[in-house]
């Protein structure tokens, strides 16, 4: 595979998180669960908290408004905005106009919404690299935002695998970050019922043992369509990738993917090359994914964060590959190379003193918290107010009045008390 001679791809890219995290091991005593469950079982260490003032509108804005200044890209220069996300906050508006107006894009930008569970994010990825090459971007960049709050509640199987966050990533040509393979992108679409939300419930429903064969059917659908589209389908292996990036919708799934991966180019599977492998091209990459929690649409791109900020010169120019899913499903298998020069720009990506400044919640607030959320968008509900959780910063979900969302700085009644 070799890129293009006007190669699309990954230009930028930031995190923003919630401002709170739950320990696993708390959560796990409170629970009378051995940590090992969750640490070990699940591969999780921590999972960011969001507070009521913290939603997915928040999360996405921050990250772009990252995004935008640490690779110093002046917004007139984005044409298109898409936010992936599976926890929107309207059945009409799309997240994304409500980030357009904070970020003060211009008016010509094209700006929508995605949505199909996790699968999201890597649907705006695809549409705005075909936009740009097509011709029809004008020299402009895409801006995509994979941002949501992954919630199941108090007590369920589901609650270890929460978390929060989005990620941005600004897509155009002659990328600093990564360069997308255009040419092979597999894709691999089934209804089922693995996992869905209906329009009365706060919570997903998920079947949780059926969701991992549903993934693991989708790589292998999507992995199939994409070497069908190479001349030699062994580029696409494994062992010809210097990083493999999965979904993690917690940590212990990307060793499941990786495996049945290596099982699908080996008639034979050996256990010690295949830990090798995982070791090498997976692994590394998941620490973010493990302090940070499920981000759905967000979590695949959380892993090549974690790569690009421990990139080395060495692997500039070298092929990675992306499989990202949703439920329900939808999924598609793609790679890409690292760019030239990529490693100069590793000190932008790194979220590292972001997570270090979060607050750590004892689960006695963390389920207070949780509580008070359940009405965060009741209209002219009062929970939506930063100073009770303690947070900094100047951009907030104020609540909804005249059943209009409302977003801002501190409300002006709480700034003596703020300071």
């Amino acid at each position: 595979m070799t890129p293009s001679k006007n190669p699309v791809g990954i230009d930028a890219i930031a995190f923003a998180g919630p401002q709170c995290y739950l320990d696993m091991r708390d959560l796990a005593a409170a629970r009378k669960i051995d940590p090992d469950k969750f640490t070990k079982g699940l591969g999780q260490e921590q999972m960011a908290v969001a507070t009521p003032c913290e939603d997915t509108v928040t999360l996405a804005a921050k990250a772009a408004q990252a995004t935008l200044k640490n690779f110093d890209i002046d917004p007139s220069e984005i044409g298109t905005l898409i936010v992936g996300t599976e926890t929107g906050v309207d059945h009409a508006k799309p997240v994304a106009v409500y980030v357009h107006e904070i970020l003060g894009l211009p008016s010509n930008c094209r700006t929508f919404e995605t949505k199909h569970a996790c699968f999201g994010g890597m649907a705006g990825v695809g549409t705005s690299a075909d936009w740009i090459a097509s011709g029809r971007a004008r020299g402009r960049k895409a801006l995509i935002i994979a941002s949501d709050i992954a919630r199941y509640g108090i007590g369920t199987a589901g609650e270890p695998t929460q978390g929060a966050g989005a990620v941005a990533l600004v897509i155009g040509q002659n990328p600093r970050l990564m360069n997308l393979h255009l040419n092979c992108i597999g894709d691999y679409t089934r209804q089922v019922m693995d996992f869905w939300r209906p329009l009365y419930s706060k919570y997903a429903f998920a079947d949780g043992h059926y969701s991992i064969q549903c993934y693991l059917d989708a790589l292998e659908g999507a992995l199939a369509d994409a070497k069908s589209q190479v001349d030699d389908p062994h580029t696409l292996n494994t062992d010809s990738m210097e990083a493999c990036f999965y979904h993690v919708p917690f940590v212990k799934m990307a060793l499941k993917a990786h495996r049945r991966h290596v099982e699908l180019q080996h008639d034979v599977m050996n256990d010690k090359a295949l830990n090798e492998s995982y070791a090498q091209r997976v692994a590394p990459w998941l620490t973010l994914n493990a302090t940070v929690g499920n981000i759905y649409t967000g979590s695949i791109f959380l892993a090549l964060i974690d790569f690009l900020r421990r990139l080395d010169p060495s692997s500039e120019g070298k092929n990675t590959s992306f499989f990202a899913y949703g439920s329900g499903c939808g999924a598609s298998y793609s790679a890409g190379q690292v760019a030239d020069n990529a490693a100069a720009w590793r000190h932008l990506v790194d979220p590292a003193a972001q997570l270090a400044a979060r607050r750590r919640l004892t689960v006695e607030e963390y389920e207070r918290l949780m509580h008070e959320d359940e009405h965060a968008d009741d209209n002219e509900a009062t929970h939506s107010d930063p100073t009770r959780w303690q947070l900094d910063g100047d951009l907030f979900y104020l609540g909804t009045h005249n059943h209009q969302r409302v977003y801002g700085g501190m409300p002006k009644a709480h700034m003596k008390r703020a300071g």
